[in-house]
């Protein structure tokens, strides 16, 4: 699944920024030092939005496109701000044949976002997902880290009400 930038304006501060230079310094010159310093990143930042992947490039004389390489390659790495509430449907197969692609779609109506977007107040973030190990509970989504299984599209306001409130 590729990953897509956010249009949601970045907001890093220049003390995060000195945590990353301080980071960049520790590796800069090793031999497969970006991972390590992609990692730590996206610890600070808490994902890696395009801003820090060309810090990142300037400052280890690295390609930009090597940079986003990594990043949007390994799963681990995340691309997109997450919302207060982090929402997941599982397109697994169990949860997809039991209809998760229909909970996608009312989600994406009612957030008026898409997969791997995050709605302009921040408040929710949607993204598909592949199995969680819920399968007896197909189909299922996550808000954090709690699971809703045995869902129809007719439950889904419910849910989203319960953390609008």
């Amino acid at each position: 699944m590729k990953k897509k930038l956010t249009t949601v304006a970045f907001n890093g501060t220049e003390a995060q920024f000195q945590e990353l230079d301080k980071l960049i310094a520790e590796h800069k010159g090793k031999a497969g030092a970006l991972m390590p310093v992609l990692q730590g990143a996206q610890g600070i930042f808490g994902y890696l939005p395009i801003e820090v992947q060309k810090h990142i490039a300037l400052s280890m004389d690295v390609p930009l496109s090597e940079v986003y390489g990594v990043a949007s390659f390994y799963s681990q790495f995340i691309l997109n701000p997450k919302g207060d509430y982090a929402v997941a449907v599982c397109l697994g197969t169990a949860c997809y044949v039991k209809g998760s692609g229909l909970l996608m779609d009312k989600l994406e109506s009612i957030l008026g976002i898409k997969n791997g977007e995050i709605t302009a107040d921040r408040k929710f973030s949607l993204d598909a997902t592949r199995c969680i190990g819920a399968c007896g509970l197909a189909p299922v989504l996550t808000v954090n880290e709690e699971v809703y299984g045995r869902l129809t599209p007719d439950m889904i306001q419910g849910i989203i009400d319960k953390y609008n409130k």
